[in-house]
């Protein structure tokens, strides 16, 4: 038995050999492949093929597989190093007669089929389940009211169109046109796989403090199924500092006295068990937060564990529950004394920011984070769709809804936090206004705590909210992790790797649960979540339209969509979005400052730590371009560097009906552009314009 899994092995790479060399040029390749594609083509009979073909389902005789590997390896010997032998000969001929073989090659080389979504809709779902999530509540709110409120739309909407957009619909089209994860992609341009190693390091990173945060909700909604809420009134050990944040009448606490609510208290003291700083340690985990933390593992793990059979059916809810909630709370906020104040102040521009490189960075940023791009998760779900599968649609409804919620988002926070002011008895909203998670865990529980009319089932229905927001964006994250294991080695059982990927990401994310938690989750977002994702984000539109080339793309998109991209794709692609980015890059690395926790630095070793993590992941890019550069060394100079620049074999459709197909489209319009007489710029520029037909 053993000895006929070796030969089955040997049988199967022999064949891989046909299909990965059958494009290569130089000659020792062509000579390998025409050597093995005659010994097929000459001693494999009709009987001989049909037992070929069974072999796949465990039934081939042993001694056939021997008999052929022992002539192919004699033949090999004796060809190999005969100059005089014709490696041209029959090419493509050869390729015809291994066709059926190639066929079932498909079946090794891919391993098992890969899934496909129940329905379009499924598709649809889990994408909006994915961008729309925990940033859209508490980031968009304080981000627009921070860079000039209403203003700040202006920057943020032309950034969504020239940014945004283009970059969602470029990860959709690429992970449908291969069917493959945010790895295997980049057999477009083999020396940028790096890449996608530096995505998946920053989804695992992003992962596992997002988890952190689900944790923290789930740790609040269940605080709300208590008779009172538990961060409604103080605690004696909080001290005389403390105000009940039920009471309404003392609204000195957010006027720059020492003084601060229970909400705040209960936060930091309860939930967080926070310290001033990480100088002496982190401190031992909470276990209501690290069981809160396995809960929401186990959650991401029942949702992913069949794949996208039940991921696709966990959408519906994912994507639509929380617009129930969220339409019922901006109901409730519009028609709460004082919401108005809240909204005026949300929306009112600030017509001096306007110029302000910080809020147009500030907006890129936003734009970035909400739409979950370069993550690797819209590449993810859109390989799971057919071929063939109108994504351009997908993309519009996707990114259009993501605004919109966000707007939503703003109107209702800022009028519950407009009715806080008023029950507080001032006029500054600003005075109640927090950022991050300060907005969802300080801000909106002090608001709602001051609710006469059921502040409990406000606060239930709040942070359930959060919680499935959560759950929809870190599904995405976890499942594209999984999606680029199961690329790399398909014999791996789905649900095993799905449950060591949740396993390792818990045991990772109870360092967050710590009482110095939160410093860590600063210094993992800004290194290797936030700042690395600006590197990643540039090379990967340079990489496909700038080394794959423009045009290149355009025709994929056209062979499968059967639409060729507009001036606005083109410009956008071609131009804007890398270049918008490389300056967003150049000048994040221009105000780079040290990084901050609540206006407390870091110790040094914190500091060498971030750097660490970024170069880590930074460093997979120049690692996997040597390493590919090395492969090919064979061919020499300039050829080893050309090549590696260049589409391997294996770049293409997923399915060998489309290969073929797409591989005699690519030959055609090669072809047509061999009689062109021009420079390559000018041939980008009048490709950019829509003018490709009038080169010659």
């Amino acid at each position: 038995m053993a000895k006929y899994s070796k030969i089955d092995d040997l049988c199967g790479l022999f064949l891989f050999i046909i299909r990965f060399n059958c494009l290569q040029q130089d000659d020792r390749n062509k000579k390998i492949t025409t050597i093995i594609t005659i010994i097929l083509a000459t001693t494999t009979t009709t009987t001989t093929t049909t037992k070929i073909k069974n072999r796949w389902n465990k039934t081939m005789q042993v001694n056939i597989i021997w008999d052929l590997l022992e002539t192919m390896a004699e033949l090999m010997v004796r060809l190999m190093n005969d100059d005089n032998f014709n490696f041209n000969y029959g090419v493509e001929d050869n390729r015809k007669v291994t066709q059926p073989v190639m066929e079932e090659l498909t079946i090794i080389e891919k391993g098992v089929e890969r899934a496909t979504w129940g329905n379009s809709i499924e598709f649809l779902m889990s994408c909006i389940a994915m961008s729309i999530g925990l940033g859209n509540v508490w980031r968009f709110p304080f981000t627009a009211y921070e860079n000039g409120g209403g203003v700040f739309l202006i920057p943020y909407i032309i950034v969504l169109f020239v940014v945004g957009k283009p970059f969602y619909y470029l990860e959709m089209i690429l992970g449908q046109f291969t069917s493959r994860s945010s790895v295997k992609i980049w057999s477009a341009v083999p020396a940028f796989r790096g890449v996608g190693w530096a995505q998946m390091f920053s989804m695992i990173a992003v992962g596992t403090y997002y988890c952190s945060l689900i944790s923290m909700t789930l740790y609040y909604l269940i605080g709300s199924f208590q008779s009172q809420l538990p961060w409604s009134t103080c605690l004696l050990e909080w001290g005389d500092t403390c105000v009940d944040s039920v009471k309404a009448e003392n609204a000195t606490i957010h006027n720059g006295t020492n003084m601060r609510s229970s909400a705040e208290f209960y936060f930091t003291k309860t939930v967080l068990k926070e310290i001033p700083n990480i100088d002496n340690g982190l401190g031992l985990p909470d276990w209501k937060l690290v069981l809160c933390l396995f809960v929401a593992w186990s959650s991401i793990f029942a949702v992913l564990v069949r794949g996208v059979k039940s991921s696709g059916k966990a959408a519906y809810f994912l994507a639509i529950f929380p617009y129930v909630i969220m339409i019922a709370l901006l109901i409730r906020a519009v028609t709460l004394e004082g919401a108005s104040n809240g909204i005026i102040f949300f929306i009112q521009p600030k017509w001096d920011k306007l110029f302000d490189p910080n809020v147009w960075y500030a907006a890129v940023t936003q734009c970035f984070f909400s739409l979950s791009v370069c993550f690797g998760g819209v590449i993810m779900y859109s390989s799971y769709n057919g071929f063939r599968h109108n994504i351009y649609r997908d993309v519009m409804v996707v990114t259009t809804l993501d605004t919109f919620t966000s707007l939503m988002a703003g109107l209702t926070i800022f009028g519950i936090l407009g009715n806080l002011a008023h029950e507080l008895g001032t006029d500054d909203i600003s005075n109640v206004v927090r950022g991050g998670t300060g907005l969802a865990f300080v801000s909106y529980p002090d608001a709602i705590a001051k609710f006469t009319v059921l502040p409990n089932l406000f606060s239930v229905l709040f942070f359930l909210m959060l919680f499935v927001l959560g759950i929809g964006s870190a599904v995405a994250l976890v499942g594209g992790i999984v999606s680029i294991i199961s690329d790399q080695f398909p014999s791996f059982t789905h649900w095993y790797i799905v449950l060591g990927t949740s396993i390792f990401g818990f045991l990772c994310g109870i360092v967050y649960c710590t009482p110095g938690g939160q410093f860590i989750l600063s210094l993992v977002d800004y290194y290797a979540g936030s700042f690395i994702i600006f590197v990643l984000a540039t090379l990967e539109v340079m990489g496909f339209f700038w080394i794959y080339g423009l045009e290149n793309f355009l025709d994929d998109v056209e062979y499968m969509l059967k639409r060729r991209p507009s001036i606005y794709w083109r410009i956008c692609w071609g131009v804007i979005t890398p270049v918008l980015l490389a300056t967003i890059l150049i000048y994040t690395i221009i105000v780079l400052t040290p990084l901050t926790y609540a206006g407390i630095l870091y110790p040094t070793s914190a500091y060498a730590a971030g750097w660490l993590l970024f170069a880590f992941g930074t460093l997979q890019i120049p690692f996997w371009m040597l390493y590919t550069i090395m492969c090919k060394r064979n061919l020499g100079m300039p050829k080893m560097i050309t090549n590696s620049f260049s589409p391997s074999v294996d770049w293409g459709p997923r399915n060998t009906q489309e290969l073929a197909s797409w591989r005699e489209y690519k030959e055609m319009m090669r072809k047509k552009r061999e009689k062109r007489n021009c420079s390559k710029l000018k041939q980008f520029v009048y490709v950019l314009f829509c003018l490709e037909e009038k080169l010659v």
